[in-house]
């Protein structure tokens, strides 16, 4: 687990494994930098080893799941802060994604920063995003997410 220091308080910060539903190879975030009741921040280096790496890097496309990863990651931090179990959401919509890059180069790493704006009590929630390297930022969008409490009765159409 790593370890931030906040206002002079240590804080442990929790494995991003276990905040989202992927595993193995398809988690593609590296950690979670820092998180809040409104926020999240995670970063993923690039690297050679990169799912959807090529000679020159992570297709910028690859940007919309990181966000998507880094706002499952903040509903698990929720969840877990509630004591409940993590759960799967699915992502409605993404609105603007503007990337100033084509592609994610090796050796940069990227933060991605999720904030809430909007969350409803059916599982309804709107976020605004972007990643950002050491220059600056890459990319931007507004993402629409959907977490209902029972999952498989809106799939199944049940509910």
């Amino acid at each position: 687990m790593q370890r931030l220091c906040l206002g002079g308080t240590d804080v442990e910060l929790p494995d991003i494994r276990s905040l989202i539903p992927h595993t193995g190879p398809m988690v593609l975030l590296d950690q979670v930098i820092s998180v809040n009741e409104d926020s999240l921040c995670a970063e993923v280096g690039i690297r050679w080893r990169s799912l959807f790496c090529d000679s020159d890097g992570v297709g910028a496309w690859v940007g919309i799941e990181y966000i998507a990863q880094a706002i499952a990651a903040y509903a698990g931090y929720a969840a877990q802060v509630r004591g409940e179990p993590v759960k799967i959401g699915l992502l409605l919509g993404i609105r603007r994604y503007e990337c100033s890059c084509p592609v994610f180069k090796l050796g940069t790493v990227l933060r991605i920063n999720v904030q809430r704006v909007f969350q409803s009590e059916n599982g309804l929630g709107f976020f605004d995003c972007r990643i950002d390297d050491t220059d600056g930022n890459l990319a931007t969008a507004t993402v629409t997410v959907f977490q209902p409490g029972d999952l498989k009765s809106v799939l199944d159409g049940s509910s």
